[in-house]
């Protein structure tokens, strides 16, 4: 007996979606659109079934910490549930009678959603809300490890769909086991692909034929300028820093620290948790022992992590996080990278112009588009660094973890994804959000004439240039 063709496997999941979502589109409503992305919403937040998503992520990635993909799973279905709310995604979205112009919201049909092992149960959430939102159907491609998470989680969705009468079909995912052909057969198939996670991937997504919104590599780095609350800066880092273990994108990877405030600031840093280990090349020696990053370090516990570098007896009792004295920028400086563990570069800068000229040669490195962190009080400063850096969000005395995808103190949308813009290859510079999962359709009526005169267009000009 043949054994079943995978893609053709997958080839039924779609045509199953695709069905699932027209019967959604054709008898949809608000409510029901609501509704459906609420149940959602409660299938992870609801605190059981949220632990044991946690639990079983750490347990099968072996990445970040449970505690914080506790406060993750909450927290970020939370705030994506209070952005949502009220904002109509059913029919006339828009009525502009000057215009002439009314806007009918319209699904985009399957969302083919590509998400990380970071957040196996957070990211998909976050997705599949959207989609649902917006009267899509999703089918949802886990990295390897983050199957059993993705599983997990669409049986919780399912046994809330079964509450409220909705139909299990408009949320599914490629079955195990993964492989690159079922994702790139989802990715041309699907009607938008929304992609997070290995760069690989997203250059993958950008190319299948199928528009897509993929988001750029993280790289943060974060100056303390010399007019920073030093203690408040080195709090906020150590949370953001060691936040799920650094699984985040957001999470800071590099300090810039001017001179004048460089030794107070090591100072509070190693109040707040931070050791100073002033070794790189024993550190990059432990990170990349082969050339790619420690599994025994990567996204870590701080007593695990430890151990990996070798660090027992030369940090203190209670260390959370180290950070390396660091100086070059570049492939030749692995530190200088993304490290994706409890691991911060630590630059020294002589002002704070030399500050931002260091944080632009990290971001041109890696990360470009991501986003970087000032610790200052000097607002023209945070101006410049807005008009300097090439990067789509600038963080301003704030955890960065916590703040860039969203947070209940800032007005950034809650997400999982961020978009770099044209820096960072994106075609989005915006956090992925509701809005990209729905598309319009214009009604165009026609309005009295506004054709200007060569004079309203050309005064201007003509005095400076003549006529």
């Amino acid at each position: 007996m043949n054994a079943p063709d995978p893609l053709s496997e997958l080839d039924a999941i779609l045509a199953r979606a695709r069905a699932a979502q027209a019967r959604f589109e054709a008898n949809g409503s608000q409510a029901r659109y609501d509704l459906a992305a609420q149940a959602v919403g409660w299938a992870i937040m609801e605190p059981d079934r949220n632990r044991e998503l946690a639990e079983l992520a750490v347990q099968t990635t072996g990445l970040g910490n449970v505690a914080d993909k506790i406060t993750k799973n909450h927290r970020k279905t939370l705030g994506l549930l209070r952005d949502i709310q009220g904002v109509t995604t059913f029919g006339v979205i828009k009525d502009d009678e000057a215009s002439g112009i009314t806007e009918i919201a319209r699904p985009m049909g399957v969302i083919g959603a590509i998400v990380p092992s970071t957040n196996p149960a957070a990211t998909p959430a976050n997705n599949i809300i959207n989609a649902l939102k917006c009267g899509n159907a999703i089918v949802v491609a886990p990295s390897p490890k983050g199957v059993a998470s993705c599983e997990r989680l669409l049986q919780f969705i399912h046994a809330e769909f079964a509450k409220i009468g909705e139909d299990p079909d408009l949320v599914q995912m490629i079955p195990a086991p993964g492989s690159k052909e079922k994702t790139q057969r989802l990715m041309e198939t699907c009607d938008k692909v929304i992609c997070t996670g290995s760069q690989n991937n997203v250059r993958r997504a950008q190319t299948c034929g199928t528009p897509a919104v993929a988001v750029g590599a993280g790289n943060v780095t974060v100056i303390v300028d010399e007019t920073a609350d030093l203690a408040a800066a080195a709090e906020k880092i150590r949370a953001s820093k060691t936040f799920d273990n650094a699984t985040s994108c957001s999470s800071e990877n590099a300090v810039v620290v001017v001179d004048a405030v460089y030794n107070a600031f090591v100072a509070a840093m190693s109040q707040a948790g931070g050791a100073l280990v002033d070794d790189e090349a024993g550190i990059v020696a432990k990170l990349w022992p082969d050339g790619h990053l420690n599994r025994e370090v990567i996204a870590q516990d701080a007593a695990p992590m430890i151990a990996a570098l070798d660090l027992q007896g030369r940090v203190p009792e209670g260390t959370e996080y180290i950070a390396v004295p660091t100086q070059g920028i570049g492939p030749d400086h692995p530190l200088s990278g993304e490290k994706l563990s409890r691991v911060l570069a630590l630059y020294r800068a002589s002002d704070f112009d030399a500050a931002v000229e260091t944080t632009r040669a990290l971001q041109l490195h890696q990360g470009a588009g991501h986003s970087v962190g000032i610790h200052s009080t000097d607002a023209d400063r945070v101006m410049l660094l807005a008009t300097t850096i090439p990067t789509s969000r600038i963080i301003v005395n704030q955890a960065h973890t916590f703040a860039t995808g969203g947070a209940f103190t800032n007005g950034m949308p809650f997400s999982l994804s961020m978009g770099c813009g044209a820096w960072g290859g994106n075609v989005i510079d915006e956090n992925l959000h509701w809005k990209h999962f729905l598309q319009t359709t214009k009604i165009v009526r026609e309005i009295p004439a506004r054709e200007p005169s060569l004079d309203d267009i050309f005064a201007d000009y003509w005095s400076v240039a003549g006529s």
